[in-house]
């Protein structure tokens, strides 16, 4: 699901056609018509579904998502707090471009994230990927990956380089979904070791 550009649908897409990750994108729907997601995710053979104009966005993004039954549903730069069903919950991922649970919330998406980082002074900063909960960028982190912040950084140069951790932690973290390997402990997330897997993951691939 996306709201802009579509860069993290399409990195997605590049790495499950190189054979690095046993998945499938069904479908990629979109919070708004006429995004550059839809179009380049659809120049690239992906089905895209787009909400009509003056409608109401949510309740059409939760009929379609009733309709498809997707086993995994992955936020990629989708902008709109997803009231998550409850025949998906902990079956939804988001990523974020920052180290949650600073730097996130309503508004803190695209430049804004990354210029709140600058005027911190952090001295790192890196993405997130996380359990979709009701309140944004607030579910538990299923991992993080981390990069430097540099001095003479712009809001662009650090966005590049938080991207490039992100196009990393997202197939990861599928394939750990994947293979079973993630599941809650009272909460937080736990992530079995590679040669074993949790009965009770949290998604369980058919």
């Amino acid at each position: 699901m996306a709201s802009g550009g579509g860069r993290t649908i399409l990195n997605l897409l590049d790495v499950i056609e190189s054979g690095q990750l046993p998945a499938k994108i069904d479908i990629v729907l979109t919070s708004r018509p006429d995004t550059p997601a839809a179009s380049r995710c659809r120049d690239r053979g992906l089905t895209v579904e787009e909400p009509p104009r003056d409608i109401d966005v949510d309740a059409w993004i939760l009929n379609r998502l009733e309709k498809h039954a997707p086993e995994l549903v992955c936020l990629c730069g989708y902008l709109r707090l997803l009231p998550v069903p409850p025949g998906l919950i902990d079956r939804v991922i988001n990523i974020h471009p920052a180290l949650l649970p600073d730097f996130g919330g309503r508004g803190m998406y695209g430049a804004a994230v990354h210029e709140a980082v600058l005027q911190s002074g952090r001295a790192e900063s890196g993405c997130t990927v996380h359990l979709v909960d009701d309140v944004y960028d607030h579910g538990v982190t299923i991992l993080q990956r981390r990069c430097p912040v540099l001095i003479g950084d712009d809001a662009d140069s650090l966005a590049a380089r938080v991207f490039e951790q992100e196009c990393i932690a997202l197939p990861e973290a599928i394939r750990l979904i994947w293979e079973r390997r993630v599941r809650r402990s009272n909460g937080p997330v736990e992530i079995a070791e590679p040669s074993s897997f949790w009965p009770d993951a949290i998604v369980r691939p058919a």
